[in-house]
């Protein structure tokens, strides 16, 4: 079968992983890469792909299939509604947009357009996530009542030194880290209806926060916590968890979510699940029965691509779409709108 032929704009850290996985997958291959930088001129020749300075230049000189989006933020909508334009697919790395509104505006253009956008939400791709979502649907743990997540970890000083606007409003680890849990917990247990958070920067006393308390109601009804830091030495993070990112080092007895239900508890990602044997007898009185939920760890970067290649084809509906990466989005504002304003605030 002839390979899908697979861009990449943006040759910086997550670019450089995209094409990694194009490169290594079996259904995709990595046809060029965008870059104006010079040192993208040595990811290109190792990987024997023509390099191109522009998307314009990429679409007349040797147009592909598809395309990642992984360049700055700011890029992201009008290098998107150039590639609708053009009638390109798209892996759009998240956020979709810097605000709200703007990603309003691309959403309502891709939805017009009937356009091919995959939001690069790569843990929706994760059989860890699959599986957790599975066991819920399930109904193993009964009507979900809670979830208590964390996103703790420790940023040098280096990581502030090498670019000091993470110092700065507009950065900080809501906006930088949160749409990722957002984005899981809604896989996990649906729509977040309202939010409510406290934030600190007592530790660094820079602009931004470096710890945020979240509570969070979702349609259900079942409530959440959320414990987020990037200055707290505490590996209970999806990245120091789920041994899906080697460049982490990682520990297999902790995890950064536990769901709670009316007949059992789930803790992600180690998947120990806790059931009462005889629902009609629950009781704290009486024991759980305990075990493990098997599962296969798979690398959701290269398993992002594939599916990416199936958009691209016309094989497969986007698993994450240009919404579900507005709405996370929108969720990440709503937290910083609460922490501010110290209001419940609520997500229509």
């Amino acid at each position: 079968m002839k390979k899908t032929r697979i861009a990449v704009a943006g040759a910086g850290y997550i670019g450089q992983a995209h094409m990694a996985a194009a490169r290594a997958s079996a259904h995709c291959t990595l046809a060029a890469i965008v870059d104006p930088s010079p040192a993208a001129a040595a990811l290109a020749a190792e990987a024997g792909v023509p390099l191109y300075a522009s998307i314009d230049a990429l679409l007349a000189e040797d147009r592909p299939d598809g395309l990642v989006l992984a360049t700055p933020n700011q890029l992201h909508v009008p290098q998107a509604l150039q590639c609708i334009a053009a009638h390109l697919p798209i892996l759009l790395e998240k956020p979709v947009a810097t605000t709200v509104a703007e990603g309003a505006r691309l959403v309502e253009a891709v939805e017009r357009a009937g356009a091919r956008v995959l939001v690069g939400h790569h843990r929706a791709h994760s059989p860890i996530m699959a599986k957790a979502r599975q066991v819920v649907d399930s109904g193993q743990l009964g009507r979900l009542v809670a979830v208590m997540g964390s996103a703790t970890f420790y940023k040098p000083d280096h990581y502030f030194a090498d670019a000091p606007w993470r110092r700065e409003i507009g950065a900080g680890p809501i906006l930088l880290n949160m749409i990722h849990e957002v984005h899981n917990l809604r896989m996990l247990c649906g729509e977040i209806a309202a939010v409510q958070a406290f934030k600190s920067h007592a530790v660094r006393g820079f602009a931004v926060e470096d710890t945020v308390a979240i509570n969070l109601r979702f349609d259900s009804g079942a409530l959440g916590t959320f414990l987020l830091s990037d200055t707290a030495a505490c590996p209970r993070s999806w990245e120091q968890t789920s041994q899906e990112n080697k460049a982490y080092p990682t520990y297999a007895d902790e995890d950064c979510y536990v769901l709670t239900g009316t007949n059992g508890s789930l803790s992600i990602p180690t998947m120990r699940l806790k059931t009462y044997p005889r629902p009609e007898e629950r009781s704290w009185w009486k024991p759980f029965e305990a075990g493990t939920v098997g599962l296969v760890r798979e690398d959701p970067i290269q398993r992002q691509m594939e599916h990416f290649g199936a958009v691209v084809r016309g094989e497969a509906e986007p698993l994450v779409s240009a919404r579900d990466g507005f709405r996370n989005l929108r969720l990440t504002e709503a937290i910083v709108e609460a922490a501010a304003s110290g209001r419940v605030v609520e997500v229509s």
